[in-house]
């Protein structure tokens, strides 16, 4: 790539980051509703965790892969790391339109881990992209304005089934069959995903290798995939290993809120929990008709539990947006920033068991889009200004790590360990990811090197 690079307008950098808006449609349905669809479907709400372990397994796979390949790719016309934004669109547009339809359970935890490997295609060389387009200065505005576009995503596309409700499609459906509501936003979700990478791929030229007849050397090097992945991975900067400490505690907190704030929520604050089809005479008609009345009551309680976390993709928003206008005129205190936005987290978190009333959730889920926010841009400007920028995409791709191998861990039943030493209560979850996210917060302390804390001009 090229050693001296032009600094990019707000506009060029909103365009090669548009594409995070379908990515995080994706992700924030997937995030919001997967929990509920399960639910829908039978699943134990103690069971769970396990069933969301394809998505970070996935990404353990995925990631790295296809920031390998995209290290190694380039085509004049698609660039380097275009196609597999492409490819990744078209896997995830198709899969996101057949999730809701899943007639059950295994079907369900099936398309999750195709859904999830599929997003990670596209994700990851988005990560990478930033840096390969952006001068050291501005990477830090970059970040933050990708962090901008994920806000605005995971807003919309968390409130998409209430939306959709309130148009008057139906919440109600039949034992073990996803409501309307949730099938209409998973099909928005997948035109989004889809149009939104292909505006990018339209609008947004790579730089090619620096060096060609290095980059074609190293495309036919000998050294195998495995064996380039142990060399990074044993010659990984200090400074990206700390990071990856401040990560693991981060994920485990998101992880948890996925997989479990739902029926935490729905139980906890609405007191509309899921019915349980062995607690119900069906043949007999009352008890047939009250199923009915609590499963419709645990839906549209559903929505609204979506539609609140929609909150952090807001409050992450104008976190981003905020962000954007001091990172593109000043350099910022990254680890302090980050250190502050995950505390602040983290006692949101704390907060949910406290709650008297749905209403207090916006504060709480305010308080993690915070986190949030920081989360998706401060550790990976922190990571690209300590990494050698030939090995981005792989790079970016070992990062990754250190988001999944907490979330195996939580879902192979770290969460419920912990929780149960706060009780048997499904809201302990949200205590545990609070705790998780200021542990998390005070890791920042490691981080010493001064070109991750903040960009030094020469």
């Amino acid at each position: 790539m090229s050693s001296v690079k032009r600094t990019l307008s707000f506009w060029e950098i909103w365009n090669m980051s548009f594409g995070f808006l379908g990515i995080q449609f994706g992700f924030a349905l997937q995030g919001g509703f997967m929990s509920r669809i399960f639910q829908t479907l039978g699943a134990d709400k103690d069971a769970i965790p396990l069933l969301w372990i394809a998505a970070p397994l996935t990404g353990l796979l995925v990631q790295p892969i296809i920031g390998y390949l995209s290290d190694r790719t380039w085509s004049p016309r698609w660039g380097r790391r275009k196609p597999y934004f492409l490819i990744g669109a078209v896997l995830s547009s198709i899969t996101l339109l057949m999730v809701p339809h899943s007639p059950v359970l295994w079907m369900a935890a099936g398309f999750l881990w195709i859904l999830d490997a599929s997003i990670n295609i596209s994700m990851e060389p988005f990560r990478a992209l930033v840096a390969d387009k952006l001068p050291e200065s501005q990477r830090s505005n970059g970040f933050v304005i990708q962090t901008l576009i994920i806000g605005i995503g995971t807003w919309v596309a968390s409130n998409l089934p209430w939306f959709v409700s309130q148009l008057g499609v139906s919440d109600a459906a039949p034992l073990g069959v996803v409501p309307m509501s949730v099938k209409v936003a998973f099909s928005i979700g997948a035109a989004v995903f889809f149009g939104s990478i292909v505006i990018t791929v339209i609008t947004t030229s790579e730089y090619p290798p620096e060096d060609m007849a290095a980059f074609e050397a190293k495309k036919k090097s000998k050294s195998s995939f495995v064996s380039d992945i142990l060399s990074h991975i044993t010659s990984m900067p200090k400074t990206m290993l700390k990071l990856g400490v401040i990560q693991f505690f981060s994920w485990f907190a998101f992880f948890t809120m996925w997989s479990l704030a739902n029926p935490a929520l729905t139980e906890h604050v609405f007191n509309t929990p899921a019915p349980i089809e062995s607690q119900f005479d069906m043949t007999n008609t009352l008890e047939a008709a009250a199923f009915d009345t609590a499963n419709t009551s645990f839906q549209k309680s559903s929505n609204l539990v979506g539609s609140y976390m929609g909150i952090y993709g807001l409050s992450s928003m104008l976190f981003a947006l905020v962000l954007s206008f001091y990172t593109a005129k000043i350099n910022i205190n990254r680890k302090l920033v980050h250190m502050v936005s995950l505390i602040l987290g983290g006692l949101g978190f704390i907060s949910m068991y406290y709650i008297s009333e749905p209403s207090q959730l916006t504060y709480s889920f305010a308080l993690i889009g915070l986190s949030w926010g920081s989360i998706l841009s401060m550790p990976y400007a922190m990571l690209s200004s300590s990494v050698d920028e030939d090995n981005m995409g792989v790079y970016m791709g070992l990062f990754n790590m250190f988001i999944v191998i907490p979330q195996i861990v939580a879902a192979l039943g770290g969460i419920t360990l912990i929780a149960s030493f706060f009780g048997n209560e499904t809201i302990n979850a949200m205590l545990v990811a609070g705790c998780s996210l200021i542990i998390a917060g005070l890791a920042n302390f490691l981080i010493v090197n001064k070109s991750a804390i903040s960009y030094q001009s020469e």
